[in-house]
């Protein structure tokens, strides 16, 4: 979610948070791009990398920091998410009572997942939005370390060659469409402010979530 550009001098870096809707965009010279993007910064040769944002909330930002105050930024992020590994995630989820949607989700736990790649990755775990995060047993760990990898690397590679969130994304904001994997309907639950999407038939043994905001949660 934070991108960082240093100058070739050192003296300076460009920081970008996308949030949830920013995107990137690469456009050589005399491509096609917005018109009126969020940001637009221009290279010698005439090539363009431009930021837009979906969505009616405008969240993304970019600033031009010293080394050191970008460093600050970045100060209150846990580990990145991608290259993990078991054994350290088991040691974070070990110190963890929350549910794991909400940890997975927290920058400053885990960072670079975010809400919609916690859907995916829960989702590809075949573990509930709602399991406890001390309760996962071993093997549980590892194949939610190995579900956030994966997960990450296809995003991205999806992302490199331009896919829109409708092609990247196989459960968040799938309402209603069949599983990838069992073709039971996507089904969603509001929680802690966010709308959470997961399988019922792979990630909660059928169960339907209840809304947090209108009873009990269940696992």
């Amino acid at each position: 979610k934070r991108l960082l550009f240093p100058t070739d001098d050192g003296e300076l870096v460009l920081l970008i948070h996308l949030m949830s809707a920013g995107r990137l965009r690469y456009l050589r010279a005399g491509e096609a791009g917005p018109k009126r993007p969020a940001f637009r910064l221009l290279f010698e040769g005439g090539g363009q990398l431009v930021l837009t944002e979906g969505g009616p909330k405008k969240r993304a930002g970019v600033w031009l920091l010293s080394p050191e105050a970008a460093a600050a930024e970045l100060e209150h992020l846990g580990p990145e998410a991608l290259g993990l590994g078991a054994e350290r995630l088991g040691e974070i989820l070990s110190e963890q009572p929350r549910r794991l949607h909400s940890l997975l989700r927290d920058q400053r736990v885990v960072a670079g997942i975010g809400r919609a790649w916690a859907n995916e990755i829960l989702h590809a775990a075949q573990l509930s939005p709602f399991a406890r995060a001390q309760g996962l047993s071993p093997g549980q760990v590892r194949t939610l370390a190995e579900s956030i990898d994966s997960e990450l690397e296809r995003g991205l590679e999806l992302r490199e060659r331009g896919a829109k969130d409708a092609k990247v994304y196989r459960v968040h904001n799938k309402l209603g469409e069949p599983c990838y994997v069992c073709g039971t309907a996507i089904a969603r639950v509001d929680f802690e402010e966010h709308t959470i999407y997961y399988c019922p038939e792979c990630q909660t043994g059928g169960r339907i979530l209840k809304d947090r905001r209108l009873s009990k949660l269940l696992r």
